[in-house]
């Protein structure tokens, strides 16, 4: 049985992760369970699969975790000797440190949380290895490459990440001012949580992936394209070097793309997991990448390829906007604005330490919330929801 510790277990991820061990109950044994502030379901969750470790963010509900559990930070828990796979599935900077300490202690990460990658890609990837630990992609179109690269030895052409185009593919440019989070947490296609699924609608989310497939398989940026695919059935493809294409596809579902990083390279059968229905009849479209209607991507793409810690400040400047969006403190284009003028603002460094990074980080956080308290109309946005 594989020791395993989720990082983020009360979201999306980390709920769907649970499935999987619910699925294959002989394979895992549960060492910790990391959560944010959903102490309720955290402890339904400690009660089913008895974890000897837990965490949670409110120093008051770290007393009310249940008996016989003990409370451990994730950057600990994840180092245990008994622990061997780690699920990171926080959102934004909160698993930065602990995938750094797995890493370090040569464990296996499937990584969920983006946000560690974009912020920290250089310092990532230098941490895993034949000598480090191993990286797992789990988000769908990293998962979708990495599958689709299997046994083609480093002959890539190019690399076509999809994108849904979220909740706002169709609708009028000018009613993108009046967005309302209500409307921005309606994807078409997918359910997620709340932060990227906002990001999959500013298509950020799509940036932070062309970023994420720059640094996980060393594909120069100029190889790296997105078209928008409305259905979500293919998830990513492969174009080799002599113009065959890969693709993988499947129902809008992130069990299996969790599934496969969890037993990788070995695939089993879930009938839990669904399959894509050949019998219906699939109507599969691309469509080119508004610019204008999706103007964070760009920015984001452009500060993947400045580097240093222009990456750290563009994934904390979007978390304090999306919040402040989710918070009817901003409008929806409001988060483009935010991201843009702290990235102008920023000085940047190297970005090669974990010091350099958490300073960016922090500065950005500072720096978001004081633009976007400048911005005008702010108290009237999306009020009338």
């Amino acid at each position: 049985m594989k020791g395993l510790v989720i990082l983020g277990s009360t979201g999306s991820i980390g709920r769907q992760t649970l499935d999987i061990v619910r699925a294959f109950p002989d394979e895992f044994r549960v060492v910790g369970l990391a959560a944010g502030l959903n102490l309720e379901l955290l402890t339904a969750q400690i009660e089913e699969f008895r974890p000897r470790l837990a965490c949670c963010a409110s120093e008051e509900d770290r007393r009310l975790l249940p008996k016989g559990v003990a409370f451990a930070p994730m950057e600990e828990m994840v180092c245990q000797p008994d622990v061997e796979l780690i699920m990171a599935a926080t959102i934004g900077s909160a698993g930065l440190v602990p995938t750094l300490r797995a890493l370090e202690s040569k464990k296996a990460v499937a990584l969920a949380n983006k946000e560690v990658i974009i912020m920290a890609g250089e310092l990532v990837k230098s941490l895993a290895g034949p000598d480090g630990g191993v990286l797992l992609p789990v988000d769908s179109e990293p998962s979708a490459i990495w599958q689709c690269l299997q046994g083609e030895n480093g002959q890539v052409r190019r690399i076509i990440l999809t994108a849904s185009g979220g909740p706002f593919r169709t609708t009028p440019i000018e009613y993108l001012e009046k967005v309302t989070p209500e409307e921005a947490l309606k994807h078409p296609t997918w359910k997620m949580g709340k932060k990227i699924t906002v990001d999959s609608a500013t298509l950020m989310n799509k940036a932070f992936e062309v970023i994420e497939a720059h640094w996980l398989f060393d594909v120069p940026w100029d190889r790296i394209e997105v078209v928008v695919h409305p259905q979500s059935i293919i998830h990513s493809m492969v174009e080799l070097t002599d113009g065959s294409v890969k693709a993988q596809l499947g129902p809008p579902d992130m069990r299996l793309p969790i599934q496969y990083s969890l037993f990788y390279p070995t695939r089993l059968e879930n009938q839990q997991i669904p399959r894509l229905d050949t019998g219906i009849a699939h109507s599969l479209t691309f469509q080119p990448l508004e610019s204008q209607r999706y103007p964070c991507f760009n920015l984001a793409v452009e500060a993947g390829k400045k580097g240093g810690t222009y990456p750290a400040v563009l994934s904390a400047a979007d978390e304090v906007a999306v919040e402040l969006f989710l918070q009817r403190r901003i409008g929806f284009m409001d988060i483009h604005r935010t991201v843009e003028r702290v990235l102008e603002d920023h000085s940047p460094s190297s970005g090669k330490s974990l010091d350099e990074i958490l300073a960016a980080d922090h500065w950005a956080r500072e720096q978001a919330r004081e633009v976007a308290g400048a911005l005008p109309g702010l108290a009237s946005v999306g009020r009338g929801a």
